[in-house]
């Protein structure tokens, strides 16, 4: 927290105010496969013979995917990174826009067809957005619901309509080229794409003056949507165990429908809107007459929660998955079930593809299974169907007694294979490394200074390999990590994350004095905003060398558009000369950035896809100023303070006042010199060569370090004495420094206490 005075209060009273957090994602080196469970899946069919059909894939490592598929391929063609949560659902809206939610509270555009384009960020929600609808036949019309009961009706032509500007701004002020009021009408065809070099605000901004329809009346969260066709009916279902049914031109409430025992996952509604099937944590699948009110039929198929469902373009079939990782296909008139495969993880999503279907898990992998979508009969000739209950222990009970069915299919004609995410770490007590292991058993060591791993122990124990790895060190506590998104995300706050230096040497970092200090911090952050620094000297028509040199010049105002406030200072003085090498991160697999700014809300970027555009509307204002020295809050707090004393019944005596302080990561050799210096400087030698100090080298001493501040002086002579310096009557190794002391060796709150001794004979 820093202190900021309050506007117009002369007094100099301050309050506080939370900085942003800046995070960064360690990626992958194939950057083409998901690293984290898939949860939705989108089906976009070409009308034009001999062009791919594309399938998106959205997952919890916060990315989509497109898929250029083939006969017996799927080639990623494209990321679209912009969500800095999962993705929980995505639908296609018409023929070129994707629609995506996520767990960070917003909605996403994107053309479809670009290389990962977001048009639009749309925030009205206030918690996790879990579900979207679409309506078939109008294109414009969609719906979204999340936790705390919120569920949404949109129009997205409205919603993208460009944010509006003053009248007196001309074209050439944008710099996108998009000039518009918010109640323009035009239609979504006719809005210029947003190019990739846009600025991040200007494409992660809710229109003005547009507020979607709120469907009121969820008490608790939803997990589930489905629309008609034409937009004039729509479903949700949720922890209430209830199936609603809306209006969403008006967002009113048209009935409520009760049967289920559990949480409704999975929704599905005919074309007409007159018949809808759900499936819940109850393990049931209903159907129900809309017209009736009532459920006209249950089907109990699974043995545990029902989490997705597909169904033929009749309505006659119902493909169903869930937690039971089994996918099932059911003739809803006959009741007429079939085991089509099992898997090894859950089924989160599927999306019937002609004769296939695609199944998403929580694994970071899709496959591709035969089904039979056009006539699905075909499958039931293969034998082996059960007919499905009325009660939802019924298919429990058959598992029980060994009467479980054979799945029609063992293996998939077609898998899109994702990466093992990591699902444990452990931060080293270096600090600049991360033991992970992933789902696939395999521990890896990553040095998060760099973004990469050093090494791949492969399939070896978790719990032995970071105790082989500990070392009796001891740093400040620096970032904070996850693996929620399946990858390590490195959190930094300030000032907390400037407490950790380390000495240039244990760095290899040669040119540099022995006791030439590196905030971690510091450095990483200008490792990450290398590429976005050059870019940002391009375009002021400064050309950064390859290797990172800022030439020295003038002091240049680069600004991205006229409100823009972030200088770059050229002057040499005021500038790191290089990124050094132990702070280059890779750019073939680049991590991306999280954070925000001033305006809008949190955005995503590879770090070699920032343009040099963005300024502090988009990054954090601390970590421009570190970027470009401007100056690095909480370097004061990497102090230490002790109180040097000899031993007990030592016959050497050097007085000081009150404690010393030093940097935490100063080495008790660096000690040693202290106490041999103040011996030296301040004895007369015998002429044995011993020495033997005196009341005026105590006087001296006085002098030398009264203001408590420990510094280290002239060299010493010669003939010096073999000292040792101790904590808790344990003997120190002179390579261990006052942090790792204190953490070790002291174990206790107060200062540390320190004493020398002089080794007799040496």
């Amino acid at each position: 927290m820093h202190r900021v005075g309050s506007a117009g209060n002369t007094s100099g009273s301050s309050r506080p105010r939370k900085e942003k957090r800046l995070t960064y994602v360690l990626n992958n080196a194939d950057d083409s496969k998901h690293c984290a469970g898939v949860n939705c899946l989108a089906l976009l069919k070409s009308s034009v013979p001999d062009v791919s059909d594309y399938l998106f894939t959205g997952s919890r490592d916060g990315t989509l995917k497109r898929w250029a598929l083939s006969e017996d391929a799927a080639t990623c063609s494209a990321t679209f990174e912009s969500h800095v949560d999962w993705v929980n659902d995505a639908l296609l809206a018409g023929n070129n826009t994707l629609v995506s939610c996520s767990s960070d509270t917003t909605l996403k555009t994107w053309n479809c067809l670009s290389d990962g384009v977001c048009t639009r960020t749309l925030h009205q929600h206030s918690d996790y957005v879990t579900c979207l609808a679409a309506a078939e036949k109008n294109s414009n019309v969609i719906a979204s619901g999340g936790l705390g009961g919120e569920v949404f009706i949109w129009d997205l032509e409205a919603a993208l309509v460009p944010v509006s500007k003053s009248t007196d701004v001309k074209e050439d002020d944008s710099p996108n080229g998009i000039i518009a009021s918010s109640n323009s009408g035009l239609p979504i065809t006719s809005l210029r794409s947003i190019s990739s070099s846009s600025n991040i605000s200007l494409h992660t901004t809710q229109s003005h003056g547009y507020s979607p329809v709120a469907a009121k009346g969820h008490k608790e969260s939803v997990y589930a949507l489905a629309m008609n066709d034409s937009g004039t009916l729509l479903v949700s279902g949720g922890t209430e165990k209830v199936v609603r049914v809306w209006d969403p031109r008006s967002g009113s409430k048209t009935m409520k429908l009760r049967g289920h025992t559990d949480n409704i996952r999975a929704l599905l509604l005919d074309s007409t809107g007159r018949y809808c099937l759900s499936g819940s944590s109850d393990s049931m699948i209903r159907l129900w007459d809309l017209n009736q009110q009532r459920c006209v039929h249950s089907y109990a198929v699974h043995t545990d929660s029902v989490w997705a469902l597909a169904s033929t373009p009749t309505f006659s079939h119902v493909y169903s998955g869930g937690r039971d990782s089994s996918l099932y296909v059911t003739d809803l008139a006959t009741r007429e079930s079939l085991l089509l495969c099992t898997k090894e993880h859950p089924i989160s999503q599927l999306a019937l593809h002609d004769d296939s279907i695609w199944v998403a898990t929580t694994d970071s992998s899709v496959h591709k299974w035969p089904a039979e979508g056009r006539d699905p009969q075909k499958v039931f000739q293969k034998g082996g169907s059960f007919l499905a209950g009325n009660l939802s222990f019924s298919r429990a009970r058959a598992c029980l007694e060994g009467s479980s069915p054979a799945p029609v299919y063992q293996e998939p004609s077609l898998t899109i294979a994702g990466i093992p995410g990591i699902v444990q770490h452990e931060i080293l007590n270096n600090r600049r490394q991360v033991l992970t292991k992933d789902t696939a058993g395999s521990v890896k060591l990553w040095d998060i200074t760099k973004g990469v791993v050093i090494e791949d122990y492969g399939e070896v124990s978790f719990d032995e390999k970071k105790e082989k790895l500990f070392e009796m060190v001891s740093f400040p506590t620096w970032f904070t990590t996850d693996t929620r998104l399946g990858s390590l995300s490195i959190h930094l706050d300030t000032p907390q994350c400037f407490s950790a230096e380390i000495y240039s040497v244990d760095l290899n970092i040669v040119g540099l004095a022995e006791d030439h200090k590196i905030c971690l911090a510091e450095e990483t952050l200008k490792g990450l905003f290398a590429h976005w620094f050059a870019k940002r000297r391009t375009k002021s028509g400064f050309q950064a060398p390859a290797n990172g040199d800022v030439p020295s010049g003038k002091e240049t105002t680069i600004r991205s558009h006229s409100h823009s406030r972030v200088e770059v200072d050229d002057n040499a003085e005021n500038h790191s000369s290089v990124v050094r090498h132990a702070f280059e991160f890779s750019t073939v697999s680049p991590p991306s950035i999280i954070t925000e700014g001033s305006h809008g809300g949190p955005w995503r970027k590879k770090i070699t896809a920032l343009d040099g555009t963005e300024d502090e509307k988009d990054i954090p204002r601390w970590c421009l100023d570190c970027v470009l020295d401007k100056g690095v809050p909480g370097k004061d707090i990497t102090k230490c303070s002790f109180y040097l004393h000899p031993c007990e019944g030592a016959a050497v005596q050097v007085l000081t006042q009150g404690k010393l302080s030093a940097p935490r990561i100063l080495r008790i050799h660096k000690v040693i010199n202290y106490v041999i210096e103040k011996i030296v400087l301040t004895d007369a030698r015998n002429s044995d060569g011993t020495f033997s100090p005196g009341l005026a080298g105590q006087s001296q001493l006085a002098t030398t370090v009264g203001d408590g501040t420990f510094r280290l002086g002239s060299k010493p002579h010669k003939l010096k004495p073999t000292i040792e310096i101790l904590c808790n009557n344990q003997v120190l190794s002179p390579e261990m420094s006052l942090a790792t002391v204190r953490a070790y060796i002291w174990k206790k709150t107060d200062d540390l206490v320190l004493s020398y001794r002089v080794l007799p004979g040496r």
